[in-house]
């Protein structure tokens, strides 16, 4: 039997993105104006934008420019996080941020992917889970269903497809253990 794929099938009726059209076309604008851009640095205006939208923000949270959200109301984020210059939140499915969590520059969350497998090429998503004190590195990718554990180091551009434990730190595609993560006082 020979491989075929045909999107003209591809059926994602069943996804719902948990608020109605109106909200989704209100949060673009909000995102293109305040979150996308460099004009708006406040990370007090932002937090406010997102809290309004349905996001849960702690305290102290710094939100740089540059930032895409797709959906805030599959989120949260917790006290003293940090979320870098261009780091994209590609959130389909709830994204959990702990306290005094790093997302460095360009970083990606990515809760949705396709099944390869299926000719119709049907969407997949999963939950992100970013425990307290992790760090996930510039340009570090982390992927549908994966929990970053409490403390642990996803290094500069390396790819998460799996649970990371805690207090580790990971690095490559796919990412894999380098050593332990020790935080001195």
């Amino acid at each position: 039997m020979a491989n075929k794929v045909d999107l003209s099938a591809f059926d994602n009726s069943w996804y719902q993105p948990g608020a109605g059209i109106i909200k989704r076309l209100c949060w673009y604008f909000i995102n293109e104006i305040f979150f996308q851009t460099g004009l708006f640095p406040s990370s007090r205006l932002k937090v406010f934008f997102l809290r309004m939208f349905g996001a849960e923000v702690g305290k102290k949270v710094v939100i740089k420019p540059h930032v895409n959200i797709k959906y805030p109301w599959k989120l949260s984020i917790g006290d003293n996080s940090w979320i870098g210059e261009r780091v994209w939140i590609d959130n389909l499915a709830q994204v959990i941020i702990g306290k005094n969590v790093c997302l460095s520059q360009g970083a990606f969350l990515l809760c949705g992917n396709h099944d390869f497998k299926k000719s119709t090429f049907d969407l997949l998503v999963g939950e992100i889970n970013l425990e307290d004190g992790c760090w996930i590195g510039a340009k570090s990718i982390v992927g549908p269903g994966v929990v970053v554990g409490s403390y642990s180091v996803l290094t500069v551009g390396s790819i998460a497809t799996k649970r990371l434990i805690p207090n580790m730190i990971y690095k490559g595609n796919p990412a894999e253990i380098v050593k332990e993560r020790k935080i001195s006082e």
